[in-house]
Formats: C-alpha cells, sequence, structure tokens
C-alpha cells in the first residue's frame, strides 16, 4: 500500500468543520510527522504529500546507498537512512554506492493501533482548533448584536444557536423579565462576555445591557449608525423604563426627533423589541439644570437647587408633577439620577416659595433663538421677563407681538 486514503479521517473535517486549507495542511503534516518520528526516530529524510481534495496521503523515505561491510559492522548505520548496496540493488540494479533513494513508505507498516491514535490526534487538533476559532470570534463581537435560535430552554439560561450551530448562553439574569422563549423562537441579544469554561469557549449573550439598547438605535437610526448623533449615554431598567441622552454636532439636525422617527416610526421598533419598554430620548447639554430637567421628563420642574459637591439636586415640581418624577417603583427619578450623576430629591412646590427660574430651562417650550433674543436685553429669568409689558419687549427686542404673548402665557403658568 503506498499511499492511504484518509477521506473519512480528515477530509470530513475540511468540509464541516470550515478551516481553511494552509491550516489544515499543517495539522495534517504536524500530525503525521509525529507518527513517523515515533517509528522511525527523525523524519529529516521524510518527505510527506497530501492531498486533501483527494483524502490521500503519501509519505516517501529518502536514504543513502552504502557498502555492505558499514551496514552490517558501522554503530554510525542508520537503516532510516541508509540502506546497503546490496538491498539497494533488489530494487534496481543500477544504483551505485552514495547515491539517494527515494522510495515509498508503506503505511501498513505502521499498524493499525498507530493509524487509529492518528485520527483520534487528528481529531482532538480540530476539536481544539474549531474551540480557538469561536472564542477569537466572539472576542471580537463583544458588543455585538447576534440573532440566533433556541435550541434548548432550562430554569436559568437558555442554550442559544448561530447561524453557523455555535452554542450561546442567555443566562435567566440577563433575560428582560417579560422574556418568554421556546424551542424554535428567534432570540436577538448582545454579545456580553466571553470566557473559557471546562476548557471550552463559553459566550454569554444579554438583553439587559445598555449595549444592546445602543446597538438596536443603531440599526433603527441611520443618523446614529453614520456618527452624525452621539449616544451619550444609557441607563436602563429593562423591562420597564430606559432614558438615552443624544446630541447632535450638526445644528441642522434634531437628534430627539430623528431617534424617534416620524410618529415614533423608528422608536416602536426597539420599543417591541424590548416587549414595550418605556423610553426616554432626552437632549445631551453641559446645562446641569438643564439636563437634570430632562432627565425627568415626562415630568415638568419648578426649579432646582444643586450642590455640586454633595452631588445632590433638590426638584420643585407642582403636585401633580410629583408622581410623573418619581414614577412607577421610583424607576423615572432612579434612572434620571443614574444618567446625570446626581442625586435627587423631590419636593412639592406647594411646600416653599416659589422662585425665580432660568430661561434655559424653557428650551422644551420656546424656541432657543427667541431665548438668546430676551437674554441680549438682560433677560435672562422668567420674572424679569414677566416684568415688562408687551409694549417694552416690542420696542427692546426683534420679536413678534404674538411670539411674545406666546413667551409670556408660558412662563405665567409656571408661576399660576
Amino acid at each position: 500500500m503506498n499511499k492511504i486514503n484518509l477521506i473519512d479521517s480528515f477530509s470530513e473535517f475540511k468540509e464541516f468543520k470550515n478551516i481553511d486549507r494552509p491550516t489544515m495542511m499543517s495539522i495534517l503534516e504536524d500530525i503525521f510527522r509525529a507518527m513517523i518520528i515515533k517509528k522511525f526516530g527523525s523524519d529529516d529524510n521524510i518527505d510527506i504529500i497530501i492531498n486533501i481534495d483527494k483524502g490521500d496521503l503519501e509519505v516517501w523515505r529518502n536514504r543513502v546507498v552504502v557498502e555492505d561491510e558499514f551496514a552490517e559492522d558501522s554503530f554510525e548505520y542508520d537503516p532510516n537512512k541508509h540502506i546497503s548496496l546490496s538491498e539497494a540493488h533488489k530494487i534496481d540494479s543500477d544504483f551505485e554506492l552514495e547515491e539517494e533513494i527515494t522510495e515509498p513508505v508503506n503505511m501498513s507498516e505502521f499498524g493499525r493501533r498507530a493509524v487509529l491514535a492518528l485520527r483520534q490526534n487528528l481529531a482532538s487538533r480540530i476539536s481544539e482548533l474549531e474551540k480557538d476559532g469561536i472564542l477569537k470570534k466572539y472576542q471580537d463581537r463583544v458588543g455585538e448584536i447576534i440573532t440566533g435560535e433556541v435550541y434548548q430552554v432550562w430554569k436559568r439560561e437558555i442554550l442559544i444557536l448561530d447561524d453557523e450551530g455555535n452554542e450561546l448562553v442567555l443566562p435567566k439574569t440577563e433575560q428582560i423579565p417579560s422574556d418568554f422563549y421556546k424551542k424554535g423562537d428567534t432570540v436577538k441579544a448582545v454579545v456580553s462576555r466571553v470566557e473559557m469554561k471546562n476548557n471550552a469557549p463559553l459566550i454569554i449573550l444579554s438583553r439587559t445591557s445598555p449595549s444592546f439598547l445602543e446597538r438596536l438605535f443603531e440599526m433603527e437610526v441611520p443618523e446614529v449608525f453614520d456618527g452624525l448623533i452621539t449616544i451619550k449615554k444609557i441607563v436602563r431598567e429593562p423591562g420597564e423604563r430606559s432614558k438615552v441622552a443624544v446630541e447632535s454636532y450638526d445644528d441642522r439636525i434634531d437628534p430627539v426627533g430623528a431617534c424617534v422617527g416620524m410618529k415614533g416610526s423608528r422608536i416602536h421598533g426597539i420599543v417591541r423589541e424590548l416587549n414595550n419598554e418605556n423610553i426616554d430620548v432626552i437632549n445631551y447639554t453641559t446645562n446641569l439644570q438643564l439636563y437634570i430637567t430632562r432627565a425627568l421628563s415626562p415630568a415638568k420642574i419648578t426649579s432646582i437647587k444643586i450642590d455640586e459637591d454633595s452631588k445632590r439636586a433638590e426638584v420643585f415640581l407642582k403636585p401633580d408633577q410629583v408622581s410623573l418624577a418619581i414614577g412607577k417603583g421610583g424607576n423615572n427619578i432612579k434612572l434620571a439620577g443614574k444618567l446625570t450623576g446626581y442625586e435627587i430629591d423631590v419636593y412639592r412646590d406647594s411646600d416653599i416659595d416659589h422662585e425665580d427660574v432660568d430661561l434655559d430651562e424653557f428650551s422644551d417650550e420656546i424656541e432657543s433663538w427667541v431665548i438668546d433674543e430676551l437674554k441680549s436685553i438682560g433677560c435672562d429669568t422668567a420674572k424679569s421677563v414677566l416684568e415688562l409689558s408687551e409694549e417694552e419687549l416690542l420696542k427692546r427686542t426683534d420679536l413678534e407681538e404674538e411670539t411674545i404673548k406666546d413667551v409670556k402665557n408660558i412662563l405665567k403658568a409656571e408661576f399660576e
């Protein structure tokens, strides 16, 4: 037997394990050379020819022709590297001393056990290579969204298969409380972390991570994907409420409007994926008072006192706005605190004297250019505007009468 057919041994691995040709060739040669070294003591004079497509292997041994006396008496004689002249003539009578003979090695010489061991080694190496490949692949995909199919549902976790049949795990702790899956369902989640457990790669998925929501925005909002809108921070109470602070460096783009979409078309897809989780998208700003005001949306704030040293903010609201500010189960105020980095205390406005309010806090109701126009005449608070008559404001600003009336009505409502 001059060659051995190894289709069952390695051709199938190439097809099903998706291993590239150079890697497969390298593995096969390493394994066969190890077997040859064990048999002959050295592989320096051995040539291995592998045809992966046909599943063929040829092993050729190169030996130098030596005198019969050398073969019989010399301690330097190595039957693996030398062949006596008389033995060489049995192959071909034209061979001469010092000439190199190349002849095939009959694989049956290695024995059945050696070939079985070779196949086992090959399977082991392929398995290790596959594990390393999965590990590296998913280490590079941490933070990306993966879509897979539920293969097994357990009490504490779900086993998911990706499109290549790799096993992924979605723990119960990383599922939205209202998630319910059965075998065959399609699951969308983000790769949370990758680690080795019992010498096998463990890929952990998450649907509760803020990065999952961020990736969903990138999928649904082209401006976010293209970098025209930046997501500054995301905080979540999975399944209940999320707050997303967004910013655009292009004044022509309304970041909140772009994320929500026409009639909520963009945000609805994300909300459905998160099982109707409420999502508040707010404009990010470095103005701390305004940022806290926006973070407590949908509640409307009367005034705020901020202590930057203790990172605390006292927020005053009308009685009917307090429950909105706190939210169901305290989620709204908790998320606002996480978003802004401040501990927020809520007080009823009826318990305190009315105080003046900065005009910037009305930016959600009054256009920014109108606020800038009022500031240009020294009116930077609500009361400073209300103290001036409509005629005075018409005379001192470029605002129209209708605009001034609207602004005054908005500001008066805050003090009624």
